[in-house]
């Protein structure tokens, strides 16, 4: 049986969001480090306010973008790089 439970990289150790329940020490894990593909607004120049006026903007696409027929442009760059 298999239980997942987040958790957070940190200093060279893993921190669990909660214990596991009934878990026994030495209990064999595998690790699976999870990449973010969080963008830092701030670095970006764009505070709060402008973050949630921006989203409220793109809003507007979304329906249109999250569709099956977009993800044609998911590897553009790579697509278009054969012909």
């Amino acid at each position: 049986m298999l239980t997942s439970i987040q958790g957070v990289y940190r200093r060279g150790k893993i921190e669990l969001e909660k214990r596991p329940v009934d878990m026994p020490d030495e209990t064999n894990v595998i690790v699976t480090f999870l990449r973010s593909n969080a963008i830092n607004l701030q670095e970006r120049g764009i505070d709060e306010t402008e973050a949630v006026d921006l989203r409220a903007r793109l809003a507007l696409f979304a329906e249109e973008w999250d569709s099956p027929e977009m993800s044609i442009y998911d590897d553009y760059d790579s697509a278009k790089a054969k012909l």
